[in-house]
């Protein structure tokens, strides 16, 4: 399983981007899907997932009510679409796919807030 993000850049506060992972290769079961986020000197967090089973979605305290997780089942393809960006929100943001045969990361990309 490959996964590959794209949408990240540079953006003003207050302003919206959407991230995209588009997912290839055969996968088994796939449990769950999320977006984690890494700032510099921090550790890796949640940002949002969904329970693949259920379609339950879980989003961190710091960004709810603004970003939206979603995936195109036709297209392999998670989304995640972030508005009212604040400069707290900068990181490389990563998706991921939690399945029965493993767990899967994408490379990364980069957004950055500023004010």
């Amino acid at each position: 399983v490959q996964l590959v993000e794209s949408g990240g850049g540079l953006v003003q506060a207050g302003g919206s981007l959407r991230l995209s992972c588009a997912a290839s290769g055969s996968t088994f079961s796939i449990i769950g899907i999320g977006w984690y986020r890494q700032a510099p000197g921090n550790s890796r967090e949640l940002v949002a997932a969904i329970t693949v089973d259920s379609g339950s979605t879980i989003y961190a305290d710091s960004v709810k009510g603004r970003f939206t997780i979603s995936r195109d089942n036709a297209k392999n393809t998670m989304y995640l679409q972030m508005n009212s960006l604040k400069p707290e929100d900068t990181a490389v943001y990563y998706c991921n796919e939690n399945t029965m045969s493993g767990n899967y990361w994408g490379q990364g990309t980069r957004v950055t807030v500023f004010s």
